[in-house]
């Protein structure tokens, strides 16, 4: 028998009506910005010994811990280099996230607080990134060479990456193992319990070439179950490798290994992240580049700049509060304490009150260190900005300069120029840094999440008219990280400042949106082509009978079933789905275009598709007029950001049989259920699922019979 407590949203689309349509006009309806109300909750799944299906013999996989519950330190053989005794490794403090509470942004700290106050150890783990000692990245890894590249002859031009028959064969098996755990760490001084692969946040990377296959050996060493989603990848013909629980697969158990066997059909900046209810915003992300042609030549590659907000509340805690949070209190939605740099940020102790913390009596050091980075003048310097928040839309600058987009998503770009680049959730950019500086300089790499979105009851956040994008605390709304010239000063940190103004760059509801249409053009042309199915959506909020609050659309709000993936149900010929899942059969269609509209809350929601690239039709304020921007190519990638108040239209093939979900990428607003699940293609009959999936489900279930899994959102 399994053991489930399902709660809060049981009964959502009988609830009660969707909020009204307020009048918009300018910025006096930012209201929530992007963090809208709700979600639900995932307490601890309890405590339970290795099910059948764990590591061989009994023991944990190489690097993972031995049996038992889960620590508070980073596992002691976790894969991965201890870091922090090495000087040029060691974190350095310096200008943490003042914000608009009182204190300019531009604010440059002493010289004499500039110092190594945390080590690396304590604030990130085993990670090495945002140090000085974290090398550059190759061109490529090593493997067979045709024409004298792993890819041969193809280029950025010439070939459509999208097409599978054009993706190349290289033979190549790019293999990690990795396990999940409990970790206490300080990313910006402030101790966290945490989620970690290796012992390491921003956790492994993932490295390969275009064509590659991929292999990654996951042990579960938590009491709950977790997956792994690896964003923006296709999986043609492996649609069971998603990650998604409740769609693709069954959660690992705790105590069980799973490997996900993965190719790299698309190639640029990507992550991986856990799809496990919001799991992923305890620190269970990591970086992905996968190598292959681009659009335009660069010297050094610094590799991934990770960015995100930051919440010092455990997640389950958190999403608890999204899902009771209400307009007039006595609970709002979380606010974000800080913004984050490859893991990394200050934080001024003296306002730890304003900081949500977690249940530990978490301790705060000062000045814990910010991410640095080395260049080489005159050389052109490829960073890339990968946006892995809970929440927040961020703005990414560098001061003085210029930055030239050459790619989005995995979608090479014409290359463009821009003062800085918006990124919601889940959306990459890789973006040139032309180093004119001389051998001597410094300057200071800028991630803004801006004033917070307005809130009633807390005026103080956001005047009337003032509110940004996002809620946070109004105190720690941006951080920097040091670039350094190869003969810098690195005990001197830089001392450059912004000229891009606070308003209206990160004003709502204008701010709230994407890179513009007319600027990302993809090098490989695809033009836009009539779709044979149309569908027009509309996104509503409200409180449904238990007083939680869910995301509808189309009156649809989603809720997963761990036990039973819809993707193994529809292999096994299933055709009538209960309501709450959400199932969609567009089996019969070629391609879709979707019309999706914002109602009644004025918020972003950042859409991911996943198994596809997203044809960017037209998007903003107000209704679609039915206008297609720049058709002969119009901007693809695998988010876009729904404006608040607004509407998107998105197209794309449907040729990759499987199940798959369509969803607002916020952690609040996917476990409030905003999400749309679709079957493709002739799925039943062309698409084989290994016997594993039915071992990691029988794994699964074994656990839950055991334990009792609380199930208070989504689960996605």
């Amino acid at each position: 028998m399994v053991a489930l407590r399902f709660a809060t949203l049981l009964s959502a689309a009988s609830s009660a009506a969707a909020w009204g349509i307020p009048a918009f006009s300018g910025h006096s309806n930012a209201g929530f910005g992007a963090g809208g109300f709700g979600a639900g909750s995932y307490p601890g799944a309890g405590a339970g010994g290795p099910p059948q299906g764990g590591p061989p013999q009994g023991q944990p996989p190489a690097g993972a811990q031995a049996w038992g519950p889960p620590s508070a330190a980073p596992p002691a053989q976790a894969q991965g280099p201890v870091v922090g005794t090495n000087p040029e490794q060691a974190s350095q403090g310096g200008l943490g996230g003042q914000g608009w509470g009182g204190q300019s942004w531009n604010n440059a700290p002493s010289q004499a607080s500039w110092g190594n106050r945390m080590s690396q150890n304590w604030t990130n783990g085993m990670s090495t990134w945002g140090t000085l000692g974290q090398p550059n990245m190759n061109p490529w890894m090593n493997g067979p060479m045709p024409q004298g590249k792993p890819w041969g002859s193809r280029d950025a031009g010439n070939c459509n990456q999208l097409d599978p028959n054009q993706t190349p064969n290289t033979g190549m098996v790019r293999q990690y193992s990795w396990t999940i755990s409990d970790a206490l760490l300080s990313p910006d001084g402030v101790e966290k319990n945490m989620i970690v692969a290796n012992g390491q946040y921003p956790g492994p990377l993932i490295e390969a070439n275009w064509g590659d296959w991929i292999e990654v050996t996951v042990f579960n060493n938590r009491s709950e179950g977790t997956s792994i989603h690896w964003h923006g990848f296709l999986q043609t013909g492996t649609p069971f490798m998603d990650g998604t629980p409740g769609i693709s697969q069954c959660p690992i158990a705790p105590g069980a290994t799973f490997t996900y066997r993965i190719r790299a059909e698309l190639y640029g900046t990507s992550w991986w992240h856990s799809h496990y209810s919001a799991q992923y915003i305890d620190g269970l992300v990591g970086p992905i580049v996968v190598h292959g042609p681009k659009s335009t030549d660069y010297d050094i590659d610094v590799g991934p700049v990770v960015i995100s907000d930051w919440f010092g509340g455990y997640y389950e805690n958190l999403v608890d509060q999204i899902m009771h949070a209400t307009p007039v209190g006595p609970l709002s939605p979380p606010e974000a304490a800080n913004v984050l740099i490859n893991g990394k940020a200050n934080m001024n102790c003296s306002n730890l009150a304003n900081y949500p913390t977690s249940p530990i009596n978490a301790k705060c050091v000062p000045d814990a260190g910010l991410a640095q980075f080395k260049v080489q003048s005159g050389k052109k310097i490829l960073f890339r900005l990968i946006n892995t928040a809970a929440e927040a839309v961020l703005f990414v600058s560098i001061d003085g300069h210029q930055l030239e987009v050459i790619a989005q998503d995995f979608v090479p770009l014409v290359p463009y120029n821009t003062s800085y680049v918006t990124l919601a959730v889940g959306q990459r950019s890789d973006v040139i840094f032309y180093a004119t500086g001389a051998p001597t300089d410094s300057v200071w790499l800028r991630v803004v999440s801006g004033p917070s979105g307005e809130i009633p009851g807390k005026a103080e956040l956001a005047p009337p008219g003032s509110g940004g994008c996002n809620i946070n605390t109004g105190f720690n709304n941006f951080t920097t990280a040091a670039i350094y010239y190869e003969n810098a000063d690195t005990s001197i940190p830089p001392n450059t400042t912004s000229l891009i103004p606070i308003g209206p760059t990160y004003i709502a509801p204008l701010a709230c949106q994407n890179d513009p249409l007319t600027e990302t053009v993809p090098f490989f042309p695809i033009p836009a082509k009539d779709a044979d199915l149309n569908i027009d959506i509309i996104i509503t909020g409200g409180y449904n009978d238990t007083g939680a609050f869910v995301w509808w659309m189309n009156n649809v709000t989603y809720l997963g079933d761990f036990n039973d993936p819809l993707l193994l149900e529809a292999k096994m010929g299933q055709t009538v789905y209960d309501k709450y899942k959400a199932m969609n059969d567009w089996s019969n269609y070629t391609s879709v275009r979707i019309n999706i509209t914002s109602v009644g809350f004025p918020a972003i929601h950042p859409y991911h598709v996943h198994g596809h690239n997203m044809q960017i039709l037209s998007s903003g304020l107000g209704y679609w007029q039915g206008d297609i921007q720049n058709p002969e190519n119009p901007t693809r990638r695998d988010v876009w950001s729904l404006p608040p108040l607004g509407y998107s239209v998105f197209q794309w093939d449907l040729n990759n049989p499987g199940v798959w979900p369509f969803h607002c990428h916020i952690a609040w607003h996917t476990s409030e259920g905003m999400v749309l699940n679709f079957i493709e293609g002739n799925f039943k009959d062309e698409v084989e699922i290994p016997y594993i999936m039915e071992q990691t489900c029988r794994d699964w279930s074994a656990w839950t019979g055991q334990n009792v899994v609380n199930v208070l959102d989504s689960g996605l």
